[in-house]
């Protein structure tokens, strides 16, 4: 019997979201002690020390990488403040500028493409399971993300829920760096590819998900998405920015999410 069922038969409904709780602690907790301790981490924390509420008053982009990338005139981004994720790297030849920072999580991302996520020139947030493929540079952060146990951080030193995207993980980083707006761009919030969440699968030939063919292109392993737990993380996420009197809007040219207000991408340069 799966035990989410048993909990259901056998556990008063009251007491069901202290088990819940305790399992997910149970699922991250032997990683915390090398997550606090270890030198590579403790040097991540005092970045992040030094990058707390650095943007304050200020406003960001994160950068999605779905097809309406290709719609959106990311020129309009090179002054900007701006995050981007995974193999958003691909994209910088034909911009001709690079993101402020970039923000990748997922292991098998990071295992395929470890060489050129270490080459990139700018302040770089990777997960802690990341020092297997990568070490620690003067532009690299460690972060303590975990797949169990949400949350919103709003401190970026302690542990991140990951919310099933990279995306809420930047939307952490943004508050913790003491954004007033988020803007997301990008994030189209659909995948044309279907199947079981989380389920890893190898890429067959172009990639119809993302805004280049070549971005999980044939051969390249991943992850179906759970924009289930996606769209639970963003509403935690747009809770935490407004009770702090922040807002995160999204600009994304014909998006499917619809956790954030709407704004045009045009109406946001003047």
């Amino acid at each position: 019997m799966a035990w989410k069922t048993w909990v259901k038969r056998a556990v008063p409904e009251t007491w069901r979201p202290w088990l819940l709780r305790l399992y997910h602690t149970l699922q991250w907790l032997p990683q915390w002690p090398a997550a606090t301790f270890h030198p590579w981490r403790l040097e991540s924390k005092r970045r992040l020390a030094a990058f707390k509420d650095r943007h304050k008053g200020q406003r960001a982009f994160i950068i999605g990488n779905g097809p309406s990338l290709r719609r959106t005139d990311v020129s309009k981004l090179r002054n900007e403040i701006t995050f981007g994720l995974n193999r958003v790297y691909l994209a910088f030849p034909e911009w001709g500028f690079h993101t402020t920072y970039l923000v990748s999580v997922n292991d098998l991302v990071i295992q395929q493409c470890a060489d050129d996520l270490r080459a990139l020139p700018m302040w770089k947030f990777f997960t802690w399971r990341a020092r297997r493929w990568i070490p620690l540079d003067e532009r690299t952060v460690f972060l303590f993300t975990t797949y169990m146990g949400p949350k919103f951080a709003t401190d970026a030193r302690g542990r991140l829920w990951e919310g099933a995207t990279v995306t809420y993980v930047a939307l952490q980083l943004a508050y913790h760096m003491g954004f007033d707006e988020v803007i997301l761009v990008g994030v189209d919030h659909y995948f044309a590819t279907q199947g079981p969440p989380n389920q890893e699968v190898v890429s067959e030939g172009d990639d119809p998900n993302h805004f280049l063919p070549n971005y999980f292109g044939k051969g390249f392993r991943w992850q179906l998405p759970d924009l289930a737990t996606s769209e639970m993380a963003y509403r935690m996420a747009r809770e935490a920015f407004e009770r702090a009197g922040r807002r995160v809007v999204d600009a994304t040219i014909g998006g499917k999410l619809q956790v954030f207000p709407k704004v045009a991408y045009e109406d946001l340069f003047g």
